[in-house]
């Protein structure tokens, strides 16, 4: 009697402690709703998609996540769908229903037009069939006036004329003049390269790549070099058309940057360097200026 003859006395106060209480339980739901809402504490591992085809990864999606598709490529050989790039990357810790940016390899490939290469150094020419989407395979050097000049182009044996359409991603291949056949150049240093960057490197300077050793590899778009042979000093000069032959290793499994940073000029691989008078350093240099020695 004496707590009801109380809120009798005054009742704004009962008022006010049922305004607080109703408060109380609706501040409750809204964190709870929240909660539920923005699925807090319920964090999941990215899987590592990179070399799946994205119809798979769409159809094996246990966390439901979203798939956006930011850039298609057309990649000879690989098939289409294949995922190039995700975002987030894998292993990162993800909320269900995240959305994951991907870049795809085209299913199919458009056309380019090839251009005008006859008379070209090869440097030039790659340069050529890259800036339209082309690859380089094969250099084939013959007896011609010219040093180092494209003389015809051909795709699987057919020959090529400029103008021609053909589809982005076509490996041309190149017959170059030899000149007198002395033509000698520098291996490039390809180390931590994938594989499309260090075939460039390669044919640009008028070498051609050799067998390439994917062993282990999951994913051949993404793989970098760890290994060359001849080996890169800066100095060893080889006939043009020469071979260099690659070994891979998976980016995602390897500190890249170290790995170049690694690297150290074998000066016993060096062939007569003082012989060659090209403006590089020679052997003693290079292991006396190690950290500002760059390739």
């Amino acid at each position: 009697m004496a707590k009801e003859n109380f809120f009798k006395r005054f009742p704004w106060l009962l008022h006010l402690l049922l305004m607080v209480a109703v408060s109380l339980v609706v501040l409750m739901l809204v964190f709870l709703f929240i909660r539920i809402y923005a699925r807090q504490g319920e964090e999941y591992e990215m899987p590592d998609m990179v070399g799946k085809n994205i119809v798979e990864a769409e159809a094996d999606n246990a966390i439901g996540l979203e798939f956006v598709v930011m850039d298609s490529l057309f990649h000879q050989g690989v098939e289409g769908g294949t995922i190039l790039t995700q975002d987030p990357k894998g292993g990162t810790m993800v909320k269900s229903g995240r959305k994951v940016y991907v870049s795809i390899t085209a299913y199919n490939a458009d056309d380019a037009v090839l251009p005008e290469l006859a008379g070209l150094s090869v440097r030039q020419a790659v340069s050529e069939l890259y800036a339209v989407g082309l690859e380089v395979g094969r250099l084939t050097f013959v007896d011609d006036p010219y040093k180092n000049s494209v003389v015809d182009q051909s795709s699987r044996g057919k020959n090529l004329y400029a103008g021609q359409q053909v589809p982005r991603g076509t490996v041309v291949d190149l017959v170059v003049g030899s000149g007198d056949g002395s033509g000698t150049s520098s291996v490039p240093f390809v180390i931590g390269k994938t594989a499309d960057k260090a075939r460039r490197d390669i044919v640009s300077v008028s070498l051609n790549v050799g067998r390439e050793h994917f062993k282990g590899v999951k994913d051949k778009a993404t793989a970098v070099v760890y290994r060359q042979e001849p080996d890169y000093t800066g100095v060893n000069k080889y006939l043009y058309g020469s071979n260099v032959e690659l070994w891979y290793i998976d980016a995602n499994n390897t500190d890249v940057a170290k790995m170049v940073s690694d690297f150290r000029v074998d000066s016993s691989k060096i062939v007569d360097p003082n012989d060659i008078d090209d403006g590089r350093p020679t052997p003693d240099e290079i292991e006396a200026n190690e950290e500002s020695w760059t390739w």
